[in-house]
């Protein structure tokens, strides 16, 4: 030990003793190696262990974003689309409404017509069938009247009370 005292001292100079001083420089270079062995190497690894996922998830949050907004960009262009075909199911119901609504107007105004025509034909048979019972019946009465002129002769006073009787006893008939 008295050696190692001795070399300490050996060289003092200006009261600085240069064998503490490199054996404090070799201490400090052994555990500068052992700390990068043994620290600085694990720490650095951890770091940048500890940067490559940090980036990893940088670049998939990027990742993610864009791939939102690629999602954001077709909603909205299919909620257009949806729109756009709400729209045409919306016109083509209407034009099919008015077409329908025209066609069901036609329609009834061709029965109505239809109607009206039927009818007209029914009064105007009903009109001929009382044209000719009128015909009939007046034909029947002037042959009565006929027949009981010749039976008798009259003036024109009993000509005249004697069709107002036939045109009574016509009614009474009716």
């Amino acid at each position: 030990m008295h050696f190692y005292s001795d070399f300490l001292t050996l060289g003092a100079v200006g009261g600085l003793r240069t064998g503490d001083m490199f054996f404090t420089i070799i201490l400090f270079i052994i555990l500068l190696a052992l700390l990068k062995k043994f620290a600085w190497g694990p720490l650095m690894e951890t770091m940048e262990k500890r940067e490559e996922y940090v980036k990893n998830e940088i670049e998939m949050a990027e990742k993610s974003r864009r791939e939102a907004e690629t999602a954001s960009k077709e909603a909205k262009a299919q909620l257009r689309q949806t729109k756009e075909e709400a729209q045409k199911i919306i016109d083509e119901a209407r034009n099919t409404a008015k077409q329908e609504e025209q066609k069901i107007i036609d329609i009834a105004r061709q029965e109505a017509t239809r109607l009206k025509e039927a009818a007209e034909a029914d009064i105007q048979n009903e009109k001929e069938k009382a044209i000719q019972a009128l015909q009939d019946q007046v034909a029947s009465l002037s042959v009565l009247i006929a027949s009981k002129v010749i039976e008798k002769e009259i003036s024109a006073q009993d000509q005249e009370k004697l069709i107002n009787e036939y045109i009574k006893e016509v009614g009474e008939e009716r």
